[in-house]
């Protein structure tokens, strides 16, 4: 039942592991919040002959068996389909991924200056250790929404020659008392001050700082301080992926969890070639980290409206065939698992766990302390899967996430199962886990590609329910 180092099993592969790993950094590198994601994935699927769908809705046109379209749900969202042969209503071969990554968001109105020091007070996003985030380079991401309605996009701290920002910790000479919290409170969250700037505007009678910071702010980026109440900035940790190990067989980078599977499911989608069986679909949706909520979540319907307009550009719309559409897909909810950490045994059951290096993983359920808030995928689904992936001899595993009582997890796999269709949790193991730098093996990487494409090219309809 132990499965193999898939290095091993995939012996002679390893240009096309590091051809697909150099494309996943690129993708990672430009791609550090959900709006960068999307905008690039935009890009990719335009250079694959990918359509807008909402123009040809807003034209009046009709769509057929092979065509290849893209919804670009609030700039934080992203679907994707290729058409099939078969009625939409028969069901959807559906890869879904989150690209929003724990990080450390601006407030709204956020500058101030205190003893000569000007700072972006924040609020993090996600589940983060916070004392991770201190004593670091951070950079600075997002759009600035002036009230006219123009945007500022804003990305500072990755460029060579650009200006870094930093969170300040405390000197061990005087952390006495601050060694004495436990790991939740050693770092609290209002203190996750982003320092931004320390010289004082000449001229200027009092907070100088604050003022030379405006001054620069309003020089380069023409904005104003009340534009911080229409800005959505992310702060994240500074510098490109870089590989990892005497043999580069990892890459150490921000955001893995989940680009790491957002990537390998939207460039299968993209490299599929003709027109398929049954209806692909890659959704890359926003929030998980958050619970996959607000408009642009897993948990809103957009998905379901988008599908909705699909189903009307390829038939007679009919509000039972949008069901039966739902109903009668498969999805792999693609997202990361935690790898086993040597250092940190206890808190795994090994043989339950995932491991770096073993290929595509496979949660049957997720939730925590008797499964709760789990999918629990069917095990005539997974029997499926199992066949497509030994026939294209793609490497996988089976896991948990840690041991039964310890804690636990949820992705988008259960929000997606109360429409009836089959899904299962399908990703990469992870090391460090959102920590600012995660860690991913490239043959995995690479293998949830191959799963990827094996799930779209093979996946159909279980027997009769």
């Amino acid at each position: 039942m132990e499965k193999k180092n898939a290095w091993a099993a995939q012996a002679g592969m390893d240009e096309k592991i590091e051809a697909f790993a150099k494309a996943y950094c690129d993708f990672i590198d430009h791609g550090k919040t959900e709006r960068e994601c999307v905008s690039y994935g935009v890009k990719l699927a335009a250079g694959r002959g990918f359509e807008d769908m909402m123009a040809v809705v807003r034209a009046g046109g009709k769509l057929k068996a092979g065509d290849r379209v893209y919804v670009n749900w609030m700039n934080k969202s992203l679907v994707l389909f290729v058409v099939g042969q078969r009625p939409l209503d028969e069901g959807m071969n559906i890869l879904g991924a989150h690209i929003d990554s724990p990080r450390i968001d601006v407030k709204q109105n956020p500058l101030y200056e205190e003893k000569d020091i000007a700072y972006l007070d924040t609020h993090y996003y996600g589940g983060i250790k916070k004392y991770q985030w201190v004593a670091m380079p951070l950079a600075l991401h997002g759009v600035i929404v002036r009230k006219d309605g123009t945007t500022v996009t804003v990305a500072i701290g990755e460029a060579e020659g650009d200006p870094v920002f930093c969170i300040s910790d405390l000197l061990p000479h005087l952390a006495q008392e601050q060694m004495t919290k436990d790991g939740k409170s050693l770092i609290e969250g209002e203190a996750l001050n982003l320092i931004i700037g320390s010289r004082p505007q000449e001229g200027a009678e009092k907070e100088g700082v604050k003022a030379r910071v405006l001054q620069i702010l309003k020089a380069q980026y023409g904005v104003e301080e009340e534009d911080f109440l229409s800005a959505e900035l992310e702060i994240v940790p500074a510098g490109k992926a870089r590989d990892m190990g005497f043999d580069r067989s990892m890459i150490l980078a921000y955001g893995h969890d989940d680009r790491v599977c957002a990537y390998p499911s939207l460039a299968a989608l993209l490299d599929y070639e003709g027109t398929p069986e049954y209806t692909l679909c890659c959704v890359l949706t926003d929030k998980e980290e958050i619970g996959s909520v607000g408009a642009t979540g897993m948990a809103a319907r957009y998905f379901e409206n988008i599908v909705a307009e699909l189903y009307a550009l390829t038939s007679t719309y009919s509000e039972l065939g949008l069901r039966r559409a739902l109903s009668n897909s498969r999805m792999l909810s693609s997202d990361v698992s935690a790898a086993y950490d040597p250092n940190f045994a206890s808190a795994f059951e090994a043989k339950n766990c995932a491991y770096l290096g073993r290929g595509i993983c496979f949660n049957k359920y997720t939730g925590s302390r008797g499964k709760s808030g789990s999918n629990d995928a069917n095990a005539e689904y997974m029997a499926a899967l199992r066949r497509i992936l030994d026939d294209e001899g793609v490497a996988f595993q089976t896991a948990e996430l840690g041991r039964v009582d310890l804690g636990g997890g949820g992705t988008i796999a259960y929000l997606c199962a109360k429409y009836g269709m089959n899904v299962i949790d399908s990703g990469i193991a992870v090391l460090s886990m959102h920590a600012p730098f995660e860690v991913v093996s490239k043959v995995d990487v690479y293998e949830g590609y191959r799963g990827y494409c094996a799930f779209l090219r093979h996946a159909g309809p279980l027997q009769a329910r």
